[in-house]
């Protein structure tokens, strides 16, 4: 701002022409005052007003990175792509190959264990079986010797009351004829 009057251009502006002037708010239009508001305004504009260049840079940014997301993108799902192709097309089948071929040989062992576990139930039940038949006939055995053994035991029991009766009368004999012969010498 040089020094010169109202005419003189401010902030690169040619003043109005034509005497159009308007009243300001201090009553006149064109004065200094009024200049250098408006000069203050244009200043204050372009050096704290960043929004436009804000805007603008914004916009850049926002079409820079949707261009290059967009192609990070087309290459991420071209990528997956060509990965579900390739593992529906070679590793799918070559699971499924060896899943089946593992499975059955997974079959055929189940099967063998599952042979060999009902063998060893028949055998067990079999040994049982002999065991308990074995049981059930040593007890059969164990009862019939019992029973033998009670009527031996009841007939010894005979035997020895029998024979004991037999004494028993030997000696009430005995014992009369010795009253008897006793009776005898009971005279003198």
């Amino acid at each position: 701002m040089s020094g010169g009057g109202p005419e003189a251009a401010v902030g690169g502006e040619a003043p109005a022409a034509g005497g159009n002037k308007k009243k300001d708010s201090l009553g006149t239009a064109g004065s200094p005052a009024h200049l250098i508001i408006k000069d203050l305004g244009e200043i204050h504009s372009r050096l704290l007003d960043h929004r436009p260049v804000i805007q603008g840079e914004t916009r850049y940014f926002v079409k820079e990175f949707e261009e290059k997301r967009g192609l990070r993108e087309m290459r991420v799902l071209e990528n997956l792509k060509n990965m579900i192709h390739e593992t529906n097309e070679h590793t799918l089948p070559k699971c499924r190959e060896t899943m089946q071929d593992n499975l059955n040989q997974v079959l055929q062992r189940l099967q063998a264990a599952t042979d060999s576990v009902c063998r060893l139930q028949q055998r067990e039940q079999e040994r049982k079986k002999i065991y308990n038949d074995h049981i059930i006939a040593s007890e059969n055995q164990h009862i019939i010797q019992w029973e033998d053994f009670m009527k031996e035991q009841h007939n010894k029991q005979a035997e020895v009351d029998e024979e004991h009766r037999k004494a028993v009368e030997r000696l009430k004999e005995q014992y009369a004829e010795m009253k008897k012969d006793l009776g005898k010498f009971s005279t003198f």
